[in-house]
């Protein structure tokens, strides 16, 4: 096998590899699940949470960190089981340690499943915060679950991102090998080195 070939099939699997479904995606199967932006509320039964900031970054979503403070911040609750349509839920977001409420929405059913928080200003400051769910029965005792999240640390780079980033250097150099008959003699002869 020439070099060429080699490096012709090694730039299709990382190409495939890149684009692959279950590289990308979200969670994963029962008993695998990765997804870091959903919370349990009862032994078995699942919220999702997602938090976006439009206005600064229109196309990304968020879960633990969110980068600004001060700026619109939509927080987005999924039920991810029926029964939690027929109950009342209350939501609370508060400034920690000092337990400083930020934001209150009483306790209400929500039919259609899902939950959208809208902070007009965001959290007041960068910091820690708390997410307090609360299921407030007909009967029975009330039920909290609390997720964290920080805020105001501002958007660093994703894995995936470096990810994307190297991928496409290693595409430009393979175009560059393909393309300039200068580099390819001088990759050629590196590689004929190495293998000597």
């Amino acid at each position: 096998m020439n070099i060429t070939h080699i490096l012709r099939k090694s730039f299709l699997a990382l190409l495939g590899l890149l684009f692959s479904a279950s590289l990308w995606a979200h969670g994963g199967a029962a008993g695998t699940d990765t997804d870091q932006c959903k919370f349990e509320l009862e032994p078995s039964h699942w919220l999702h949470y997602t938090a976006y900031q439009p206005n600064a970054f229109p196309a990304e979503d968020f879960c633990a960190n969110i980068p600004r403070a001060n700026e619109l911040t939509l927080l987005v609750f999924d039920y991810q089981d029926m029964k939690y349509r027929d109950m009342s839920v209350e939501f609370e977001v508060t400034k920690e340690p000092e337990g400083t409420r930020v934001f209150f929405l009483p306790g209400a059913k929500h039919k259609k499943g899902t939950v959208e928080l809208k902070l007009p200003n965001g959290v007041p400051e960068a910091g820690k915060y708390l997410i307090h769910i609360t299921l407030v029965p007909d009967q029975g005792e009330r039920l909290d679950a609390h997720m964290g999240f920080n805020a105001g640390g501002g958007k660093a780079v994703s894995k995936n991102n470096l990810l994307l980033y190297a991928f496409f250097a290693f595409a430009g150099l393979y175009v560059l090998y393909l393309s300039h008959a200068g580099f390819k003699s001088k990759v050629d002869e590196a590689i004929a080195k190495l293998k000597s």
